[in-house]
């Protein structure tokens, strides 16, 4: 892998490192716009996954011989370097392997939420939520008692922060917010709400699947209490995420899973936990995933997060600019001209985003069709289903050029 030591990527190099982007069905290679859901891995990292099973393959903390010790040092380490990635100064006191964003929720939900939130406590959320966080909460809050709330997302895709303002009350216990729109691309001013969970001794909780393979994270200056994120989504494997959350915090939780390795000492009677973060990683934990997963921090710190960030924005604002020449075409989120991730999710009128991703699909063109896990927000904007293309490091503009070509072919297709 290799950049040049300008502000922009050296995509040609950096495509090298995927060979899975030569491939080509029915005679066209492979344009790959669906990194939203799932980015592509590089060679370096699919090189640190086998390295690991050919040379240093043991369970972890659990034996006294040279592979486990290894092994054991290996995954430990991993767990420093993603703290560093996302700014975390307590290193692995502060950060939880997990398997992906949804599991980091569901841990904080289960293991704070239950034995925190009862009657009269609010959790504040947004419209744009994925259902990994909006069901979770919806969910413990019937549970426990608890008032789920929404702040408004207007009609630009931009949260309404005077509703937010009204909302975040002393009532509230937890504010909960995605980082990054998965649909809309909205970039959400999460360090005022965080700020203003803090004003009224609430937590927050920062999901991040979206940003932190995006542009620099650094979750001490944004002031979350939880932030959360997904390997599979930077660079890394599948089955392995990670879950910020403050060392005193993440000390006080009870475990969220329960057996071998996140205990101390067990008796007939009763037993007790290991420390942060073992406590919450039961059983045999995805070790060459989360080394692995280092692997996938360094080689984007390589290229650099600044320059990660503003080639998405740059391949977002030239799809906007090309989907905006059609009048049946209706992009969701902020606007040309506006920040936003790296994501464009598009209507076409008269064509179903299913039926276009097929059609897409003839034309080797991978983009994800439905409602992307925000179905509410769906509902909301008055469409079952929207079409997504999502870029990421390795992403070119004639890429989107061609997507725009088959749109083209599609709507004709179905006038």
């Amino acid at each position: 892998m290799a950049t040049t030591e300008s502000e922009t990527l050296d995509v040609a190099a950096i495509r090298e490192d995927f060979p899975i982007l030569e491939r080509e069905f029915g005679g066209e290679q492979l344009v790959y716009l669906d990194n939203a859901a799932t980015s592509q891995t590089p060679e370096p990292v699919v090189e640190t996954i086998a390295d690991y099973y050919r040379e240093t393959n043991a369970n972890i903390h659990r034996g006294l011989h040279q592979l486990s010790q290894e092994a054991s040092v290996a995954y430990e380490q991993a767990h420093d370097r993603l703290a560093e990635f996302v700014g975390a100064s307590g290193g692995r006191k502060e950060l939880v392997f997990t398997r992906n964003t949804t599991e980091g929720e569901n841990l904080v939900a289960y293991s704070w939420g239950l034995s925190e939130l009862g009657p009269g406590d609010t959790v504040v959320t947004t419209e744009m939520e994925h259902h990994a966080s909006l069901v979770t909460w919806q969910q413990i809050a019937k549970r426990t008692g608890a008032d789920v709330e929404f702040i408004r997302v207007d009609e630009t895709g931009h949260l309404d922060m005077e509703h937010a303002k009204e909302l975040i009350t002393d009532d509230t216990q937890m504010v909960s917010a995605v980082h990054i729109s998965n649909t809309l691309g909205t970039i959400n001013p999460v360090a005022e709400l965080c700020e203003l969970a803090d004003d009224h001794d609430a937590l927050s909780f920062i999901d991040g699947a979206q940003s932190a393979p995006t542009m620099p994270v650094d979750v001490e200056e944004m002031g979350a209490d939880f932030y959360a994120f997904s390997g599979h989504k930077m660079a890394g494997p599948t089955g392995i995420g990670c879950l910020y959350g403050r060392e005193e915090l993440l000390a006080e939780m009870d475990p969220f899973n329960y057996g071998g390795e996140m205990i101390r000492r067990v008796t007939y009677e009763d037993a007790t936990w290991n420390e942060v973060p073992w406590k919450f990683e039961a059983g045999t934990p995805a070790i060459a995933q989360g080394i692995a997963l280092a692997a996938a921090a360094d080689y984007l710190d390589d290229i650099g997060m600044e320059r990660v960030e503003r080639h998405e924005r740059e391949l977002a604002e030239y799809a906007l600019e090309r989907l905006a020449e059609f009048d049946d075409i209706d992009v969701f989120g902020p606007g040309a001209g506006e920040p936003r991730g790296g994501l464009v999710a598009f209507d076409v009128d008269g064509v179903h985003a299913h039926d276009l991703s097929e059609v897409l699909n003839d034309y080797s063109i991978a983009v994800r069709a439905g409602h992307h896990c925000t179905q509410p927000l769906h509902d909301k904007f008055g469409v079952t289903a929207t079409a997504r293309a999502s870029f990421y490091i390795y992403n070119t503009e004639s890429e989107i050029d061609a997507l725009v070509a088959a749109i083209d072919d599609a709507r004709q297709l179905f006038a």
